[in-house]
């Protein structure tokens, strides 16, 4: 059978805004502020100047804040013609937050990225992809049509289970018959899941900072670089049909270094048949067409 295997990119411009979000209210260290402008600055500029090279449109997950911060540089984003999507005001971690605020920051969002563009976003993804229990609600009911954050799958879309009573929370102050109970039955929503994925980001790896126990700043290019090639190779041996969706940062994949494993990563998916470079919003739109096979996700039970 012919492949066709849809790859794209989705940068998240976190700038400024993923180090003034310190959770605890602490004041931001100006050193950390510095990465975010570098990010919004030197970043974006290398990372369009690497996407018009290879004539490809992408997908930016845009922080409202980055928006309202850097208006010019994500205009170059805009005038390019590459997809901007939803990413939160300040990199707000969603988990954290209350129904009533993950409401507020999600209508502010649409607002000013409705402005900048022109047009309503069409997509979503959360903060370091985290969720909460209210997520698929609030974006269905806000009218967001794709979500980049959960990891049912790793390269085929599905309608996200939506639903805010999918698990029981283990809590060891409650008698242990509260807990002892399988999880609820998933339910399809209207919102399309382009899978995100922890081992195609480049944060992990190439951030260092000295308050996140997960980045580590060091490793070789070709590590993840042979990483991320293997991942593809898996796929494409077991799949017909399926997607290839890398999340980067400009303050990160805007390094020298980072910026040629990607000229290579390019390099080395173009070399297979039926590859095509699409936005996010162009995988969805093929997927809800009936294009784009996919899959259903199922698991737990009726209770």
């Amino acid at each position: 059978m012919v492949k066709r295997v849809l790859v794209g990119y989705g940068i998240d411009v976190d700038a400024v805004s993923g180090w003034i979000n310190t959770k605890t209210g602490a004041p931001a260290n100006p050193t950390d502020v510095s990465r975010g402008i570098f990010g919004a600055t030197v970043g974006i500029d290398r990372l369009l100047k690497l996407w018009d090279k290879f004539g490809i449109k992408t997908t930016w997950f845009v922080p409202a804040h980055s928006i309202e911060s850097f208006p010019e540089q994500l205009a170059k984003v805009r005038d390019a013609g590459h997809e901007i999507g939803l990413h939160g005001y300040t990199h707000e971690f969603v988990g954290t937050l209350t129904e009533q605020q993950q409401r507020d920051v999600l209508a502010k969002s649409i607002e000013v990225l409705t402005v900048f563009t022109g047009k309503k976003p069409r997509g979503w993804t959360a903060p370091a992809w985290d969720t909460s229990k209210e997520t698929i609600k609030l974006l269905e009911e806000f009218g967001i049509e794709y979500d980049h954050s959960f990891m049912h799958h790793d390269s085929q879309m599905y309608y996200a289970p939506s639903g805010s009573e999918t698990w029981v929370e283990t809590n060891l102050t409650r008698e242990a018959s509260d807990w002892m109970v399988p999880m609820t039955s998933l339910k399809p929503s209207s919102v399309v899941e382009v899978p995100a994925s922890w081992h195609l980001d480049d944060w992990p790896p190439f951030q260092l900072s000295l308050k996140q126990a997960s980045t580590h700043g060091f490793v070789d290019t070709r590590v993840v670089e042979q990483l991320w090639k293997d991942q593809f190779d898996f796929l494409y041996r077991e799949y017909d049909t399926f997607i290839f969706p890398m999340s980067i940062h400009p303050q990160v994949s805007g390094k020298p270094q980072i910026v040629l494993m990607h000229e290579r990563i390019f390099e080395y998916i173009n070399k297979h048949a039926g590859v095509e470079w699409v936005t996010m919003e162009q995988m969805v739109e093929e997927f809800k067409k009936g294009n784009f096979g996919g899959v259903e996700v199922k698991g737990g039970v009726d209770v």
